[in-house]
């Protein structure tokens, strides 16, 4: 009873009704019945920037099909929905983008060029690990995403993978927290800051996949305590991993055989999901990153600092903060510019190989997980997104130390 209570996906709608999302007939219920003394009631779309659907029909009060009148946008290209409160639609929009593309390639970029390489290694492997598992389990448990209708679905960008467990939700565990695991291990700060920090983190990405109508109240808990469970044994493992990463020789031979073998042997669902290709990405920036670490030490660049942590936090001048702004401004552009190249370039260069026409190969739709297309794209990603991890810690750096703007205990954070 418990599972079917919180798999319901009218308990997702009182969510979305607690902070601010209505669907539009109850708006004209609301007025048509002060007026209307027959239950018959109008029914008017906004008509979306992209469509000329324009709709109205007649809900009987004493009909059994109110409920198929509430439909979602996906299905029909316009809103069924209205915001009421823009707060909580800009706070939780944001909040879901701390579980997307575009946070993981700038908040990784900005913590290893400005605030400490030690920590972020260590949060980039746990990430990735939780990662893996999380995406794994989707594909393997195949439950659909909350119904809708009777949800509202305010963005479409993940509606085709599945939904059990929410990713959002684990990686809302798994960063903001190990951030704070291994920092305090490092800095003299207040925990509790770091905590509530870290709290107030999680409970955003969760609201917001509610928010949003993409999980369930179930899938959410489940990602929540999987990811708990999952950095118990994770945590220590990978702080002592990361010094066995750094100085072995066969570090670089081991990540791209284990990575390889981990989207190789990717759990396959019935049907195409994105999210295999998701994974693709988390692993090869990880490996990216770890390799150009490993880069750094072998050379000869990185050394142990002359004083041991804890470390007392110094708090930015106006020239670190102007450096900081430079390492950003050169750096995102130099990141953007190496996925352009390598996207365009990778994905020329498979086509060429396997014979397909590159153009065509774009406009062909998913036919399944062992699709041509599918191959190429999943082999993109892994070079495209390596060479960024990669460039993070190796070749940017060392722009930075020729342009004499880079942190300068960036090379010694073991």
């Amino acid at each position: 009873k418990w599972i079917d209570y919180l798999k319901d996906p009218y308990l997702v709608l009182e969510v979305q009704k607690f902070f601010g999302v209505y669907p539009v007939i109850d708006k004209n219920l609301k007025k048509q019945f002060k007026n209307s003394s027959n239950g018959n009631v109008v029914q008017s779309r906004k008509k979306d920037n992209n469509s000329a659907i324009t709709n109205s029909g007649s809900l009987n009060k004493n009909s059994d099909d109110t409920e198929s009148a509430i439909t979602s946008g996906s299905d029909t290209e316009t809103k069924d929905y209205v915001v009421t409160n823009k707060f909580w639609y800009y706070l939780f929009v944001f909040g879901t983008e701390l579980g997307d593309e575009i946070f993981y390639a700038s908040f990784i970029p900005f913590w290893f060029w400005n605030i400490d390489g030690a920590v972020g290694r260590r949060v980039v492997m746990v990430w990735t690990l939780i990662m893996c598992i999380g995406q794994g389990i989707k594909d393997i448990v195949c439950w659909p995403r909350p119904a809708s209708p009777p949800v509202f679905r305010l963005q479409q960008k993940w509606a085709l993978e599945y939904g059990m467990p929410s990713t959002h939700a684990m990686v809302g565990i798994s960063i903001p927290f190990s951030v704070v695991i291994y920092t305090i291990q490092r800095y003299e700060y207040p925990v509790c800051i770091g905590l509530i920090v870290a709290v107030l983190w999680c409970t955003v990405i969760s609201i917001s996949r509610l928010y949003l109508g993409m999980h369930t109240v179930l899938d959410i808990i489940v990602g929540l305590v999987l990811a708990s469970i999952l950095m118990v044994p994770i945590v220590p493992l990978v702080d002592r991993m990361d010094s066995f990463i750094l100085t072995s020789q066969w570090s670089p031979f081991l990540l791209i055989c284990i990575s390889i073998a981990i989207i190789a042997f990717y759990p396959k669902s019935s049907i195409w999901t994105p999210t295999r290709q998701d994974t693709t990405m988390v692993v090869s920036v990880c490996i990216g990153v770890h390799i150009g670490a490993w880069t750094n030490y072998q050379l000869g660049i990185m050394s142990e600092a002359q004083t041991s942590p804890p470390y007392s936090v110094i708090w930015p001048s106006y020239e670190m903060l102007g450096l900081a702004l430079l390492r950003v401004a050169i750096g995102f552009s130099c990141i953007l510019a190496t996925r352009a190249v390598c996207k365009s370039a990778s994905y020329a260069t498979l086509c060429f190989l396997l014979r397909l026409n590159s153009s065509d190969l774009r406009r062909t739709a998913h036919t399944g997980p062992s699709s041509a297309k599918n191959t190429v794209e999943l082999c993109y990603k892994y070079i495209t997104y390596a060479s960024m991890g990669f460039n993070t810690l190796y070749l940017l750096p060392s722009v930075f130390s020729l342009l004499s703007i880079h942190r300068p205990s960036f090379y010694t954070e073991i």
